[in-house]
């Protein structure tokens, strides 16, 4: 609030996938209710000076993770390769698993990328000194609040965010605020940064990751367009997932895992050199993002009897199904960022801006 009320500071915010569809159960919404023209206009109210979607970083994520999934599959890489937009789970890898740290994909998580992108590429575009902009991204995960402090994760030589709040948070700011959230007119995000596509709203649910790689890697894979293929067998609440999906003529084995119990069962399969996997996601949270650490808290009676993952990962693959454009490599501002600034996919550009790094850390 002191960045937002300080004339010469830019704040920007930006929200995960799965804010839209669960803000609203902080205001006594019905569980899966899409909020998202609420939380825009909400977000303005507040004072904040653009209001972005983290769907885009979501989409930008995406291209890089594809672009070097199919770099280590055609070149001989260091397979399986492994999701790294979930800081918990990285942080877990780091302490536990330190021997697959080269599997884990070097694409900083969206909420980075989108920071890091504001901070360059869009600074620039916009005549911004970048030390004058704050980037706040709104998230359902604590961890994430780590996370922006971790070394490599600052593009323009200043962290690439500055605050991240949790979706509780975000609700308690608008009730301070006193804001009549439901009764908001919906307003839409800003342009540049905040066009995103399907793919990149699946992202808040488990298996959302790897369908949106998946629609990516296949399409490039195969050099031609394969139609908006949906990959159900990965999506769903289960704690782990595993299909095989024919590709270019290769047979890709993945899996999709849940919770980092189930994510141990996993990760022991590779250690062992079994499970022949190529490609496997792993978030810290059961569910995924929906089921964040900073995600609304619904009393007994109604965790119990109602299954909060599902309702709220439905809502996001209802958005999916409703957008114009369902495949990440297929936004227009990403393609045009890279005309005009990363060059292509997997470039040294891109590298500097959009990848990190990881290291073995003492176990607890």
């Amino acid at each position: 609030m002191e960045a937002i009320n300080d004339p010469k500071k830019i704040v920007i915010v930006h929200t995960a996938p799965s804010i839209r569809v669960t803000l609203g159960e902080s205001f006594g919404m019905k569980i899966g209710t899409n909020v998202k023209g609420k939380m825009v206009a909400a977000l303005r109210k507040l004072g904040f000076d653009k209001v972005f979607d983290t769907d885009f970083g979501a989409d930008l994520t995406i291209v890089e993770e594809a672009n070097e999934f199919i770099e280590r599959v055609k070149n001989g890489g260091k397979l399986p390769m492994i999701t790294s937009c979930s800081p918990g789970w990285i942080k877990f890898c780091e302490h536990y698993y330190p021997e697959l740290l080269d599997n884990l994909s070097t694409c900083k998580s969206p909420q980075q990328m989108q920071g890091a992108i504001i901070k360059t590429w869009y600074a620039k575009k916009n005549d911004l000194d970048p030390k004058n902009i704050v980037v706040v991204s709104v998230m359902p995960c604590t961890a994430k609040k780590f996370e922006i402090t971790r070394d490599d994760q600052a593009a323009a030589g200043i962290p690439d965010t500055d605050f991240t709040l949790t979706t509780r948070e975000l609700a308690r700011m608008i009730k301070s605020a006193c804001i009549d959230f439901k009764n908001l007119p919906d307003e839409e995000f800003d342009s540049l940064l905040g066009v995103s596509t399907g793919a990149g709203a699946i992202f808040g649910a488990t298996g959302g990751v790897m369908e949106a790689a998946l629609r990516t890697a296949n399409d490039i894979l195969s050099g031609k367009p394969q139609g908006n293929i949906e990959y159900k067998e990965i999506r769903g609440t289960d704690d782990i997932k595993e299909a095989i999906y024919k590709i270019a003529g290769k047979d890709i084995k993945v899996a999709v895992v849940s919770g980092l119990n189930n994510a141990v069962k996993i990760l022991d399969k590779v250690k062992n050199n079994s499970g022949d996997y190529h490609f496997i996601e792993i978030m810290c949270c059961p569910g995924g993002c929906v089921n964040g650490g900073g995600q609304p808290i619904q009393p007994a009676d109604i965790r119990n009897f109602k299954d909060l993952k599902a309702l709220r990962a439905k809502a996001l693959y209802k958005e999916d199904k409703s957008l114009p454009l369902r495949k990440s490599h297929e936004n227009p501002t990403i393609k045009k960022i890279y005309e005009e600034f990363l060059e292509k996919p997997g470039s040294h550009k891109s590298h500097e801006i959009l990848h990190t790094s990881y290291k073995k850390r003492n176990k607890f």
